[in-house]
């Protein structure tokens, strides 16, 4: 064998500057939808959880399949606006050469 088959590698070299936060950082610059669409996804989860102790006599499947349906009622608008947005940037907002 040669020395530098002997120095590489098997595995791919990951970066070590870049953190998972700052990659969510800069992912959200790029989309900021997505970011919206968790944190109401994750909103519509927590007023599920409070509103299940207070939920009357509705029966626990129905309550818990509203609930679903309002996650992912506010993660496809959320998807949607996105889209929207970046087809905005992309067509309309920029300048024609």
């Amino acid at each position: 064998m040669s020395s530098s088959t002997r120095d590489e590698t098997p595995f791919p070299s990951y970066e070590a500057e870049e953190s998972q936060t700052s990659k969510l950082i800069k992912k959200s610059r790029e989309s900021p939808f997505v970011p919206i669409g968790i944190a109401g996804f994750a909103s519509v989860v927590a007023y599920g959880l409070y509103k299940l102790r207070h939920r009357g006599d509705t029966k626990m499947s129905v309550h818990l399949i509203h609930m679903r349906v309002a996650a992912q009622g506010f993660v496809v608008g959320a998807m949607t606006c996105g889209v929207l947005y970046s087809m905005y940037r992309e067509y309309l907002a920029k300048p024609k050469p």
